[in-house]
């Protein structure tokens, strides 16, 4: 009797002390980052069975166990995961939002000076104060669209760095996920599979910050060791090895860093559509659906403004008689090979139709030789269109127009050759101001229209516009003389020869790419002339046109569509990509801040199972020294009966 009773009294306090050691363990971790509360499982011992039945034979501590919830760990891994790639998308389109949105250092205030100077010369066309001013406003423009462009370089140069950074971190993630999956199979093979609860907790806290950098799925192995995947499947961790994410440079664009997976001695890149959630997750998305589109709109609206402004400045005539120059330097499209083509082809863009534009890149791919035809896949990366080319394979070099660049493709490509097209990336940083003397400004027009003094109608002319200048300047002075029998135009002096043309007031005559209009009744016999626009300092009617390019829609056509017209000026195109950065900011941050809640709120739902409660503890601390004491009790008392039959045997 006294021997059974000592025996359970020695089970209950061996319980109750791995219960104190258990809650003093769970108290000093409190604070512990990914500690889950662990708590002693115990179970009576089987009974002894007597003439009265079953008697008690104390109890037995069983495991410790970790008050752990797989679906609530989850779920807390997924929104710190989604919270993360919000945070990085927002702190980097925060600067692109005030950078472009800021009203005194933004490019709409320069655009605004620039025009306003060219107003200035057109009310002043002589004044070369005026003309110097619009070339310093111009240059001032020049520098907003370069500074623009050199700080989105520097924001993708950061990029750069911190996707490196984030592979190192998930790398170092990996190689301690897999070192714990080795020590917990060696300690748990080693205590008959009890669970190692706190190298458990270090595993799962590294998955945690695993998925802080990049979204990561976990596969529970029967064995007890995680395997851990990233992307489409791309294993980081099998076992007790681990495998390596790199920072690769993009075959196509060699200054854009990729992310990619070792196998082997090769590295294959991940699709950036596939590294989502994390740090990196919100890198990748950021640079690929905002940096891009950013660098890429800013590159149309100088392309837009270079080129339509030069082509307008073109028509002109400056102070010293000579037809308009180039205004402004232009960028051209480009068209990157990647690095991994095994064929000789070559691809040249060339600027067609500025208005065509969009803000999109391009991917051009070989896919073989079809019956008689090569045949190419143009897809727009920004919304995935494709577009199928094909042409007999004898038609080398092939061109074709594609949303206003001229494509030009050489013999010689190998199967999944492709290239990547960019229209617009380089707009901004290569655009400047090509005039440096004010007099180069052509702010006349090169005609100039009279009708003559003898006339005996009341016909009068227009002062005239031109849309070529392949025939001027004129070899001299044209005459269009009226036959009022015929109703119609004679035309003299006209290189190539022109007319004669059918008379109806008021409608335009155009010829040798020269426009005007005839209106009233003329005399048989009249004249009107055009002539060159000799000492036309004061004339300022191509002053006018190219002020009126600040609200005309010269952008967003759609190609695709026959007779589309355009829908955007510069002014107008800016703010709209100002307005697009802006409103996704802002939806990036509301939507980060709301995560934040819910993060908080998943937080608090797996610490409810998963945390310490230091009220709790302290309430099992009493509870365990209780059950010690009384099991001690019971100990003294069972010594004491066994005395007494030792006393009764003497």
């Amino acid at each position: 009797m006294g021997m059974s009773v000592f025996g359970i009294g020695v089970s209950g306090m061996n319980a109750a002390q791995a219960g104190l050691v258990t809650t003093g363990h769970n108290i000093s971790n409190a604070s512990t980052a990914g500690f889950s509360r662990q708590q002693v499982v115990q179970v009576s011992n089987l009974p002894q069975f007597t003439g009265a039945g079953f008697l008690g034979n104390g109890v037995e501590v069983t495991t410790v166990r970790r008050l752990y919830s797989d679906v609530l760990t989850n779920q807390l891994t997924l929104a710190e995961t989604q919270g993360s790639q919000l945070d990085a998308y927002n702190a980097q389109i925060a600067q692109l939002a005030n950078m472009l949105g800021d009203p005194s250092t933004g490019l709409a205030p320069r655009l605004q000076d620039f025009f306003s100077g060219v107003a200035d010369v057109a009310a002043h066309p002589e004044s070369v104060p005026s003309r110097q001013a619009l070339l310093s406003s111009a240059n001032a423009l020049s520098g907003r669209f370069q500074d623009f462009d050199q700080q989105i370089a520097q924001v993708r140069a950061g990029i750069n760095s911190e996707i490196v950074s984030s592979i190192t971190s998930i790398n170092a993630y990996a190689q301690q996920i897999a070192s714990l999956n080795h020590n917990i199979l060696v300690a748990e093979s080693a205590t008959a599979q009890q669970p190692a609860n706190d190298l458990r907790d270090q595993r799962d806290a590294l998955v945690a910050a695993l998925n802080q950098e990049i979204r990561a799925s976990v596969v529970k192995d029967d064995n007890g060791s995680y395997s851990v995947f990233v992307g489409t499947g791309q294993p980081v961790v099998i076992g007790s090895q681990s495998f390596a994410l790199v920072a690769a440079p993009s075959p196509e664009d060699p200054q854009r860093l990729e992310v990619g997976y070792q196998s082997g001695a090769s590295t294959v890149l991940l699709n950036p559509a596939s590294i989502q959630g994390g740090r990196l997750g919100g890198l990748v998305s950021f640079r690929a659906n905002t940096l891009d589109a950013v660098q890429n709109g800013l590159g149309r609206v100088a392309m837009g403004l270079a080129q339509t402004f030069n082509a307008q400045h073109a028509l002109g005539q400056d102070l010293n008689g000579a037809l308009g120059g180039t205004f402004f330097a232009v960028g051209n499209p480009v068209a990157l090979a990647s690095s991994n083509n095994a064929g000789t082809a070559g691809v040249t863009a060339v600027l067609q139709d500025v208005s065509a534009l969009t803000t999109s890149d391009y991917r051009l791919q070989y896919n073989g030789v079809a019956g008689p035809n090569e045949n190419f896949l143009l897809t727009r990366i920004s919304d995935g269109v494709t577009t199928a080319i094909t042409f007999p394979t004898a038609g080398y070099p092939y061109s074709f127009n594609a949303d206003g660049v001229t494509l030009t493709i050489s013999a010689g490509a190998s199967l999944n050759d492709n290239w990547l097209v960019e229209p617009t990336r380089l707009g901004a940083s290569n655009f400047g101001v090509a005039l440096t003397d004010p007099a180069r400004i052509a702010a006349a027009a090169p005609i100039r229209t009279a009708a003559a003094l003898g006339n005996s109608g009341n016909g009068t002319i227009s002062a005239g516009s031109v849309s070529s200048v392949a025939n001027l300047p004129l070899p001299g002075t044209v005459t269009l003389t009226f036959n009022a029998a015929l109703g119609q135009f004679a035309v003299s002096g006209a290189v190539p020869a022109a007319g004669p043309f059918a008379y109806t007031p008021g409608n335009s005559i155009s010829f040798n790419g020269i426009t005007f209009t005839i209106a009233g009744a003329p005399g048989n016999g009249d004249k009107f002339t055009v002539d060159r626009n000799t000492n036309g300092v004061a004339d300022n009617r191509n002053a006018l046109a190219l002020g009126a390019l600040q609200t005309t829609n010269t952008l967003g056509k759609n190609a695709s569509i026959l007779g589309s017209q355009s829908t955007a000026s510069f002014q107008s195109a800016y703010s709209q990509l100002v307005s697009e950065v802006g409103n996704t900011a802002r939806q990036i941050e509301v939507t980060a801040k709301a995560q934040k809640t819910v993060i908080a709120q998943t937080r608090q739902a797996q610490q409810s199972v998963s945390g310490v409660n230091l009220d709790e503890e302290a309430a099992n601390l009493l509870r365990y020294q209780q059950a010690y004491q009384a099991s001690g009790k019971m100990i003294q008392i069972a010594g004491t009966l066994f005395q007494t039959l030792l006393d009764l045997g003497r």
